[in-house]
């Protein structure tokens, strides 16, 4: 396993983090997720990311438990804050001071732990004034209970505006965490100049694109049994844009490039994400633990520039790249 900083800090992660989106407390049961986390570690992983918003914080419940054994120092335990949880009632989202300091206390609780080391801001919270949010993150940072501050999927001028605020306040924002991968590159164009030129790194989700980068879904044929496209429980729902007869073929045609590298397609989709260097680590899940271990095996891996580029002419107009969907993704309102 790899490590590299995350944003312009002395903190370092593994490549690969682990985390538990759609699996714990919800995709698999207690046994299948203590031995997903087990596998993570014995394969090198260091650093796991949660929300308290996953499974209505049965994630990190499952996470806590999972972990508490380990040796503090040695892992990084990543949450976020955002969403709608427990009752759900009007202050249970958003970015308010109050929701956040409830917030921070309920993680900390669930995962058995007395500081996180990245407290993230999950959505850009419109309703909330962001001096509010910063001066309660700030008041987190100096009481110890988290480390450092991320956001996710914040635009360009949300960032700006964030990371600004983080200096008069002392403390520090280093990371965004948005979704990334060899079809989805949304964040290339105005992400990530601005995070390189403010000291940001960026976590990725979904570098596997749901799972379809792994060649599994094949054109014409039924989703296999028990894949993220069978999901009743909202995993179907977030895979569904990838599954068109175009995308399916064109993925098809990356196996060949995997196997120049000696790595398997799923393997190549996370070594592709890491070829970015604003990319600190790349978040991966796994409802088995050998998915995790044949996943890590893309640390560590450099993609010749001719295979990048055949990698592109594959999937020719079935990447997305208009920044515009960064701005899609905070919502105007809140909604518990």
């Amino acid at each position: 396993m790899q490590f590299r900083y995350l944003g312009n800090s002395g903190f370092k992660i593994s490549e690969i983090t682990y985390g538990n989106w759609v699996t714990h407390g919800s995709q698999v049961d207690k046994d299948a997720a203590l031995a997903c986390v087990r596998a993570a570690i014995d394969s090198g992983i260091t650093t796991f990311d949660t929300a308290d918003v996953y499974a209505n914080t049965k994630a990190e419940t499952v996470l806590g438990e999972a972990l508490k054994s380990e040796r503090r120092a040695s892992i990084e335990i990543f949450t976020k804050v955002f969403g709608p949880t427990g009752p759900k009632g009007h202050n249970d989202v958003g970015l308010s001071r109050k929701h956040i300091m409830e917030s921070i206390e309920g993680s900390l609780t669930r995962l058995q732990t007395d500081y996180v080391d990245l407290y993230q801001a999950h959505r850009f919270d419109y309703e909330t004034p962001l001096e509010e949010t910063f001066q309660a993150f700030a008041d987190i940072v100096r009481a110890g209970k988290a480390l450092y501050i991320g956001v996710s999927e914040w635009t360009e001028e949300q960032l700006r505006a964030g990371h600004a605020l983080a200096q008069d306040l002392g403390i520090q924002l280093i990371s965004n965490q948005p979704e990334y991968s060899a079809l989805w590159r949304v964040i290339e164009g105005r992400i990530v100049p601005t995070s390189v030129e403010l000291g940001i790194s960026q976590i990725v989700w979904s570098p596997i694109a749901q799972g379809v980068l792994t060649g599994k879904y094949k054109p014409g044929e039924p989703a296999p049994s028990g894949s993220r496209a069978t999901d009743t429980k909202g995993g179907a729902d977030f895979v569904k844009r990838w599954l068109t007869p175009d995308v399916l073929t064109r993925v098809q045609h990356l196996a060949p490039i995997a196997a120049e590298l000696s790595l398997s397609p799923a393997q190549l989709a996370v070594a592709w994400v890491l070829q970015n260097p604003n990319v600190a680590s790349a978040i991966i899940g796994a409802s088995r633990p050998e998915q995790l271990e044949e996943n890590v095996k893309a640390s560590g891996v450099v993609i010749p520039a001719e295979l990048m580029a055949r990698i592109d002419d594959v999937l020719g107009e079935a990447i997305e790249r208009d920044p515009v969907h960064t701005y899609d993704r905070s919502p105007k309102a809140r909604e518990a």
